[in-house]
């Protein structure tokens, strides 16, 4: 979310704030609402680690406000965010010659849908708060953590390891 985009969002509303007070008669707090909505803005810039106001931030593997589609066997990336959006991160082929990978997923206020193929070793470790997360063992963490390993896990071989947190949201590892 950049600063254009937050200050623009931030003049509309207290124009229609304005607008409904004189039109309709109904009595906004407007510098309550201001504050509000400030804080709000800077809770989802510490969220996703970046407090600079003016600078543009534009990862593949960070969704902000949209939907998108990633193809995670990239190297480079090893953590994906979804903050007020939805992602579908697709994981099937995944390349485990060489080491384990750990991934982190990080879902707040959004969805996201990760595909895993169901010969890969996988162990997923997923923190819920206000929020869903389903596992393909039909385990639901609501409200706290839960836990998958599949049948080809072996802690002593190359196996994916995947890290979610979720946050008034929703995730979900689906095996193909």
């Amino acid at each position: 979310m950049g600063a254009g985009l937050f200050w623009g969002l931030l003049l509309i509303l207290v124009g229609l704030g304005i607008v409904i007070r004189v039109v309709f008669n109904v009595n906004i707090p407007v510098v309550k609402f201001i504050v509000a909505f400030f804080l709000i803005f800077i809770g989802i810039k510490l969220l996703i680690g970046n407090f600079h106001f003016w600078d543009k931030r534009g990862d593949e593997n960070t969704t902000i406000f949209s939907e998108s589609r990633v193809n995670g066997q990239e190297e480079k990336y090893k953590e994906y965010n979804v903050i007020f959006g939805s992602s579908t991160i697709d994981l099937r082929g995944i390349d485990l010659s060489e080491s384990s990978k750990e991934i982190n997923v990080n879902t707040v206020f959004g969805g996201c849908l990760l595909k895993v193929d169901k010969s890969t070793p996988i162990k997923i470790k997923a923190d819920a708060a206000f929020a869903s997360a389903k596992l393909p063992n039909g385990e639901t963490a609501a409200f706290g953590t839960g836990r998958y390993e599949n049948e080809t896990f072996n802690k002593d071989t190359n196996h994916l390891y995947i890290k979610c947190d979720v946050v008034f949201g929703g995730f979900e590892l689906r095996t193909y």
